[in-house]
């Protein structure tokens, strides 16, 4: 299985409809959004052009002025988490967070394999305490050129995704 990893939107919808193409033209229909999106509006706009599953953590621009109450449920396709969302993909622990602060609580996990998140817009892999830390980078294309991720779960590879690259 593939996975699409993104995250900082920040309402830059251009952006998000080449990241959209792309998950169409490679058959991807799982998505995982590290935080973000930057209104209701592109929430509910990946919702409708994205096919598959999203599991998703609302970023601090997003908690700043989104009424949580009125879009955590309201999503079909999407599973919005206010703040941090673990689950598990092919067996293997994940954590989402936007935020890279909440996730040190929880390096001495043991069942934990994979901790996303997103907030720096920098892309950025490392390995902490035996645990994959990742940051797919930014859509928005703000501080640092827009990339996401893709990781195919059979054999844990993952790969950086630059936007501008895509045409």
């Amino acid at each position: 299985m593939k996975i699409l990893i993104i995250s900082d939107i920040h309402d830059n919808l251009l952006n998000l409809d080449k990241v959209l193409n792309y998950a169409k033209e490679h058959k991807i229909d799982r998505m995982i959004c590290c935080g973000d999106f930057g209104s209701k509006e592109t929430i509910s706009y990946l919702s409708k052009n994205f096919e598959g599953i999203i599991r998703a953590v609302l970023g601090n621009a997003d908690r700043d002025h989104l009424d949580i109450e009125k879009i955590i449920n309201k999503y079909l396709n999407i599973k919005l988490s206010e703040n941090i969302s673990t689950f598990i993909i092919d067996s293997k622990q994940v954590l989402v967070v936007h935020e890279p602060r909440y996730y040190e609580k929880y390096l001495d996990n043991d069942e934990l394999k994979y901790i996303f998140h997103g907030h720096t817009h920098k892309p950025w892999q490392e390995y902490k305490r035996g645990k994959l830390v990742l940051n797919p980078g930014n859509v928005s294309n703000y501080g640092y050129p827009p990339t996401f991720a893709v990781w195919e779960t059979e054999n844990d590879k993952f790969s950086l995704i630059q936007l501008n690259t895509i045409k």
